[in-house]
């Protein structure tokens, strides 16, 4: 679905690359630090709805549709019907919950002086607004967020600002992995995520950790199996501490803990 060879061009800057870091985490924003897809929740209630959304997401699994095309449509359908951003924005801040371990994971981090850093194929206004309500604008503004934008038109109408437009993906979440790979002393990557915008990513990480779901959503599970890509299940990120701790205090290596 990409060519990764040819790193697409980006519209949107990224941050800088932490360089001197042992270990770097990486997380997917969208029912993976929260418990809902948040974009999901919009097209399902505030645009052509659950099944139409589904059926989308399975013609993105089988390659007949990008995940570009596909999210455009799904976002299309909620300011097709009416919704401004602004109004989105807090639905959502009304809606979207937190991962309940995930809170003791970025302490774990912070704790541990390592970067984490969300990717995410949404918008980064939506994704601000709605992490500044759930753990403080003070801690949310600490965290990097590397997504797309959105474009507001002057009738009340929005689309999404695609960072790599011109990738089947919209967003190309390696591109956030890879420039790791290229240093010297490349540090650990731990990635975090769900669904199909993480498939992008989901090659480049040392530690790959899949979120299940309990509605039976498990499409980067589903694709991982499918393309032999060694992944780690998780329910919630307390989950992750006692595998992640044991790495960085060196007690054990990936090999260890992936298998």
């Amino acid at each position: 679905m990409s060519d990764h060879d040819v790193a697409p061009e980006s519209t949107l800057p990224y941050p800088p690359i932490h360089e001197d870091k042992r270990f770097v985490v990486l997380s997917d924003w969208d029912g993976t630090i929260t418990t809902h897809d948040s974009n999901d929740c919009l097209t399902d209630t505030l645009g052509y709805g659950f099944e139409k959304r589904r059926e989308g997401n399975f013609e993105i699994l089988a390659d007949r549709v990008t995940f570009r095309d596909g999210f455009r449509e799904m976002l299309k359908s909620v300011s097709d019907n009416g919704h401004t951003l602004e109004e989105c924005k807090e639905y959502l801040k009304t809606h979207m919950r937190l991962d309940p371990g995930f809170k003791e994971f970025y302490k774990f981090c912070k704790d541990n002086d390592i970067p984490f850093i969300i990717v995410s194929s949404g918008m980064a206004p939506l994704i601000r607004a709605v992490l500044s309500g759930l753990i403080g604008e003070k801690e949310a503004s600490e965290i990097e967020i590397i997504a797309n934008d959105a474009q507001i038109f002057d009738d009340g109408k929005w689309d999404i600002f695609y960072r790599h437009p011109t990738s089947g993906f919209g967003h190309d979440k390696s591109q956030a992995i890879l420039p790791y790979r290229r240093l010297p002393n490349p540090p650990t990557i731990f990635f975090f995520g769900d669904g199909v915008s993480d498939i992008s990513a989901a090659r480049h990480a040392d530690v790959l950790f899949v979120k299940q779901k309990p509605n039976g959503e498990n499409d980067l599970s589903t694709y991982c199996t499918r393309e032999n890509i060694k992944h780690l299940l998780f329910q919630d990120f307390s989950q992750a501490i006692p595998i992640v701790a044991p790495l960085v205090k060196g007690e054990k290596t990936v090999e260890d803990v992936v298998g």
